[in-house]
């Protein structure tokens, strides 16, 4: 066998890295060794709104179709968990073992329990209907940030906002006060924290950028900063600060916003993405009639 010299051998590596994925190497590979995207369904109109359970279970959505869907970290298959289901969108679990939803069809954001019960948490903002609650993150304290955009629904009776802007929320931990976070957005969309806490991510879709914030103590946040020139649908995190950004495909940023890989998905449009599955390495990602997983070295951080 020939030897490669080292020099040579890593100019390769770095060249390939940059034709294939235009990307930053890393010391370990992000994708496992071997690992491939596997189809898990393409039997739906449009997916959304992954949200891992507590025992690693996702829990997703096909609003087109009012159902929210559950997708077996134990054995690979997928069951319908409630239908109809407010034409739920964006999805996430409390500190509690909730469900929260973001309820399109009446514009609410909604609590549901493992028993199905629903509980209304948000119905309006100063007596004005929101817009349609899009994505939303729980910060340890069990406060709530949601993005609020305007995407007209066919299955509405309005026809425009009745709130002037499209804004980021914040629900206090004990439910009773809702505030404006963020109101300088044009239409903000795919919504993150990071595992500390301490920083929140804002994809502006409408702007195509994504931003960073720091979260202060009361809930409200500040220090808003460019992350990257890039919106997104959905994201998610991973335990190395790594920033997952949807839309063609799965575009990962390192916590600096560079550019280090990107996942192709033979999909249109590729709508959220999170991590899954009892050690939490499954990446689960959404795109339009599909959903896909892809097995990873790092894992999710909730």
């Amino acid at each position: 066998m020939t030897t490669t010299p080292y020099s040579v051998l890593n100019f390769i590596i770095g060249f390939s890295l940059l034709i294939s994925f235009s990307c930053i190497t890393q010391e370990t590979p992000l994708i496992a060794d071997g690992a491939e995207l596997k189809v898990v369904a393409n039997t739906y109109s449009f997916t959304e709104g992954p949200a891992m359970a507590p025992n690693g279970d996702v829990y997703f959505t096909d609003q087109p179709n009012d159902r929210i869907l559950k997708w077996s970290a134990t054995d690979n298959s997928v069951s319908v968990f409630m239908e109809p289901s407010g034409r739920s969108n964006g999805l996430y679990f409390d500190n509690e073992g909730n469900l929260l939803a973001c309820a399109d069809d009446k514009n609410q954001l909604w609590q549901i329990d493992p028993n199905k019960k629903v509980t209304v948490l948000i119905d309006d903002y100063k007596g004005k209907k929101l817009n349609g609650p899009n994505d939303l993150w729980v910060d340890k304290k069990g406060g709530i940030y949601f993005t609020d955009p305007y995407y007209q629904r066919d299955y509405w009776t309005r026809t425009e906002m009745e709130l002037e802007k499209q804004q980021v929320y914040y629900l206090s931990p004990n439910k009773k006060n809702i505030t404006v976070v963020a109101d300088n957005l044009q239409q903000p969309n795919g919504i993150i924290g990071s595992a500390d806490g301490k920083t929140l991510y804002v994809a502006d879709v409408g702007d195509n950028k994504t931003y960073s914030y720091r979260v202060n103590t009361d809930g409200s946040l500040s220090d808003k900063t460019l992350f990257t020139n890039l919106g997104s649908d959905g994201m998610t995190l991973d335990n190395k600060g790594n920033v997952y950004l949807t839309g063609k495909g799965v575009i990962i940023f390192n916590k600096e916003g560079e550019k280090i890989h990107h996942i192709p998905i033979d999909q249109n449009w590729t709508a959220n993405v999170t991590f899954g599955g009892k050690e939490q390495k499954t990446l689960f990602i959404t795109a339009m009639n599909s959903v896909y997983t892809l097995e990873m070295n790092v894992k999710g951080v909730r």
